[in-house]
């Protein structure tokens, strides 16, 4: 297939063009001097000169608890103006497959089980990334929408679990946990220092899962769209707390200094946990440990940062 990736120059982007399964298809991977999503004008003369047969949406404006916090207004309007283009221009340009990548910040916070597919929507968002969240839910819907009046139209949601990998963000303030921890404890093993801080407590949970087995997620659902369903989590299905990632990525790094929390920081939800059943009887589940994801991501960071 003929396949247009947005946002092919993020953590997403990067893993799905790197996937060996996705080396089959012709991949359209624009910039943004070659397609500005957020110009609907634009995405429509873009889309139909280059008549893709699938889309998938990896593109978006994201960021950690700082950043999110810092700018609601800005995360909401970017994400929601990019969704609302790509989604609304591939059905004006009559392109029939869409694979939308929402995230589990869609879901009610707090939430002591497991997260499933009808949950959207079903309590109150995280405060922390709540115009974030609300731009990938109406995403999510718009999707819904079109293929529930216009069946022939398949356009269908993942919802990943928080990612980590190659080609993340380690150093800015819109870094997401595990990068901005790499970077943190590799900094405190250079300088030898003897603590590092842990914003919260520490007993947040979390579910990560390496980038690279998104885009296997991704190359296997290309292969069987049909059977896909409309929405879908995509993760490993267990998680750790926000101790035991910075103890695995100091074990990676090598760091040996010990760790205090600042209980003056937020820490967001208690818990983020996605229900995978769903995943599995699709046929499909994760492949890479933490640690092994850890071990990559780090390599990439010292390869293109240092």
């Amino acid at each position: 297939m003929k396949i247009l990736i947005t946002g092919a120059s993020g953590l997403v982007g990067h893993s799905i063009v790197e996937c060996k399964a996705m080396q089959e298809h012709e991949l359209l991977t624009p910039g943004h001097k070659e397609l500005d999503l957020e110009d609907m004008n634009a995405v429509v003369e873009f889309l139909k000169k280059e008549k893709p047969d699938c889309i998938i949406h990896a593109a978006g404006k994201v960021g950690g608890i700082a950043a999110n916090t810092k700018a609601p207004m800005e995360f909401l309007l970017a994400n929601m103006d990019m969704g609302r283009n790509i989604i609304y221009g591939a059905y004006k340009a009559g392109i029939k497959k869409f694979i939308n990548l929402g995230s589990s910040c869609m879901y009610p916070r707090n939430s002591e089980k497991p997260l499933t597919e009808d949950m959207v929507l079903k309590g109150e968002l995280e405060p922390t990334n709540e115009g974030y969240a609300l731009a990938k839910v109406m995403c999510a819907r718009l999707c819904e929408y079109i293929s529930r009046e216009h069946p022939e139209f398949q356009y269908k949601t993942l919802i990943p679990c928080n990612l980590f990998g190659r080609w993340d963000k380690f150093r800015t303030e819109r870094a997401h946990m595990i990068p901005a921890v790499i970077h943190k404890l590799h900094e405190a093993k250079e300088k030898g220092l003897d603590t590092v801080s842990i914003w919260g407590s520490g007993q947040a949970r979390r579910e990560f899962m390496y980038s690279g087995d998104l885009a296997d997620c991704i190359a296997y659902c290309l292969d069987n769209f049909e059977a896909m369903p409309a929405y879908m989590n995509v993760g490993i299905g267990h998680d750790y707390t926000v101790d035991e990632y910075y103890q695995t990525i100091a074990a990676v790094i090598g760091y040996k200094g010990e760790f205090v929390h600042d209980l003056s920081k937020p820490e967001g939800m208690k818990r983020k946990l996605t229900d995978v059943n769903l995943l599995h009887e699709f046929g499909w589940q994760a492949k890479t440990s933490l640690t092994e994801g850890i071990r990559q991501a780090y390599e990439f960071y010292l390869a293109t940062e240092q």
